[in-house]
């Protein structure tokens, strides 16, 4: 399957999912909106089911989107930390409504129907 370019997208929707689509990019910004700054090994034990080239290249799309920011420290060992950037943060209202829709609909959470 082929993925959109941001640059080819006329329609709002489909220059959206070009940016953020696909299954991980939402979860790791609801990650960093729940957490705060968070390190790579603190997102990776958060989403246990992510691989790490997974994890590393969603990390890397998202920051050249400007959707996450990455600190890194020069020290030893290494420390590198992740954060939502003031345009990332614009998408935690959507996020925000994906969860309460989640909630609201979910069939593992709505048990008192089921008697």
């Amino acid at each position: 399957m082929q993925k959109w370019l941001p640059s080819e997208c006329k329609c709002p929707i489909t220059y959206t999912l070009s940016v953020i689509g696909g299954k991980w990019k939402w979860l790791i910004l609801y990650k960093l909106f729940q957490n705060g700054v968070q390190r790579y090994g603190e997102l990776k034990q958060s989403m246990p089911s992510i691989t790490h080239k997974t994890l590393s290249q969603q990390l890397k799309e998202l920051e050249a989107e400007e959707l996450v920011y990455r600190n890194q420290y020069y020290q030893v060992p290494p420390k590198v930390e992740y954060s939502l950037t003031e345009k990332g943060k614009t998408l935690i209202p959507i996020l925000q409504r994906m969860s309460d829709w989640g909630a609201n609909n979910n069939p593992l959470q709505n048990t008192s129907n089921s008697g």
